[in-house]
């Protein structure tokens, strides 16, 4: 079933939860939800993981900020028009039906626990600096399944908790790296940068190429749309959440980036493991700075991983509302939060854990973690095709020219970037992601077939 077009360029009518529920996130937790799933223990690796591409990999991050402001401005304007949980699973389901709003709930889903289990993983590397674990893969599994549950534990607590944690944790890591993405620059050495393009491939190429890789960075702009329904007055402060994240987050980066591309040589930096620690140890002249930025990404990432679980947790919410995920998943908890939604990605995000740490580095787990972007960018694309159509059908009579105009490239922009993310993921990740959309179709034709007899009786 289609609603009605109502969008900037029109005269709002926000949509309504269809039962109470009380919002405890005022614009500053929006915000800090923003920034906080945005930078996680990504920001701590990344200098050495887009390296081997050369300076190219600096402009792919700037076009990529561009892009996730684009993305943040169309969340905003669809929040207007649908202020609840679980936004892009919402926006394509009342554009095109409940099929199109499934695929992007099952995609959506499949990335947040694969990223969770990722993240979870990446916290055992900075334990390591702090308390050396020693290579035993039963300790480190352990501290990783311990970097799950204890963010989970603070969701069954309740939304309110999850909006203090991300406050609390987004200030902890977002001082500390603005401080070394600033103060580093005064310390650059144009030397360190080595090559602009490392690859030999077209300068295009290697931009499209190094752009696919860092999206994962920036997966979270989302956050405020999906958690529409925890808002308060969302119609104003899920756009000023997005895009306030979303900026400070691409300053960080941007900066921080920078900074340890001047500090660490070229050569040294495609092979660190902590380019972060040797970026302010090159800085100080110490060998403190790993345990500085240990500490740090121990706390981002452990504050990444609340936002996510409850962003894991509110997608299958809202679908199982509409009967396209198994029911528990529509029920919340006094806290707020959709308890069974939370122990699912929870015991999911354990079992890929559990397989990383038997089944060796070279699993299906990595294949898993590489088709994020391809998962994540699939509903960003219904979503901006969403917008796209209530753009097309709206009425000359109630379109304001200059917002139509300003709308439209918002959502044909955000539309042709997260096309582009796609097609630079490389043939045997869209070929993986695509089988692992799909994979979740039977899912829907059981459910859909199971309810459409009880529709039809009633």
């Amino acid at each position: 079933m289609t609603v009605p077009s109502t969008t900037d360029a029109t005269e709002p009518e926000p949509g309504t939860e269809p039962a109470p529920r009380r919002r405890t996130f005022g614009l500053a937790a929006a915000t800090a939800l923003v920034m906080g799933n945005i930078i996680g223990g990504g920001i701590f690796a990344l200098p050495a993981t887009v390296a081997p591409y050369g300076g190219v990999s600096l402009l792919a991050f700037v076009v990529l900020s561009v892009g996730a402001v684009l993305l943040a401005l169309l969340f905003g304007k669809l929040a207007r028009r649908s202020p609840v949980t679980g936004g892009l699973y919402v926006y394509p389901r009342d554009a095109f039906g409940p099929f199109a709003g499934f695929l992007s709930a099952w995609s959506y889903w499949t990335m947040c626990w694969v990223s969770i289990a990722a993240l979870a993983v990446a916290v055992v590397g900075y334990v390591d600096v702090l308390i050396p674990l020693h290579g035993d893969h039963t300790l480190e599994a352990l501290v990783a399944l311990a970097a799950l549950w204890l963010p989970a534990a603070a969701n069954f607590a309740g939304t309110r908790w999850v909006g203090t944690v991300q406050v609390v944790s987004t200030v902890l890591k977002f001082v500390p790296l603005l401080l070394v993405a600033t103060i580093g620059l005064f310390f650059i050495d144009t030397d360190n940068y080595g090559p602009f393009n490392a690859t030999g491939d077209s300068v295009p190429g290697a931009l499209a190429a190094s752009a696919a890789l860092l999206l994962y960075s920036f997966l979270g702009v989302e956050s405020a749309a999906v958690s529409a329904g925890e808002v308060r007055d969302p119609e104003r402060n899920v756009g000023r959440a997005s895009v306030l994240g979303t900026l400070a987050s691409a300053l960080v980066y941007i900066l921080g980036i920078v900074a340890v591309f001047g500090l660490v040589p070229h050569d040294r930096l495609v092979e660190s493991g902590a380019p972060f620690a040797d970026a302010v140890n090159a800085m100080t002249g110490g060998t403190w700075g790993g345990t500085a930025i240990a500490l740090v990404a121990v706390a981002s990432i452990t504050g990444c991983l609340n936002g996510w679980i409850l962003m894991a947790a509110q997608m299958p919410y809202a679908a199982a509302r509409d009967g396209l995920f198994p029911a528990p998943f529509a029920k919340v908890g006094k806290g707020g939060v959709p308890g069974f939604g939370v122990w699912a990605v929870a015991v999911l995000g354990t079992l890929l854990i559990a397989l990383n740490y038997t089944a060796g580095p070279d699993t299906t787990f990595r294949v898993l973690v590489l088709i994020t972007t391809f998962t994540g960018c699939v509903p960003y694309l219904l979503s901006a095709a969403a917008q796209l159509y209530w753009l097309a059908q709206g009425s000359r009579a109630r379109i304001r020219p200059a917002g139509l105009i300003r709308d439209l490239l918002v959502a044909a922009l955000s539309f042709a970037f997260s096309f582009w993310l796609i097609a630079g993921a490389g043939y045997a990740a869209v070929y993986q992601g695509v089988l692992f959309l799909f994979a979740g179709i039977p899912v829907y034709v059981w459910l859909r077939g199971r309810r459409e007899p009880a529709e039809n009786a009633a």
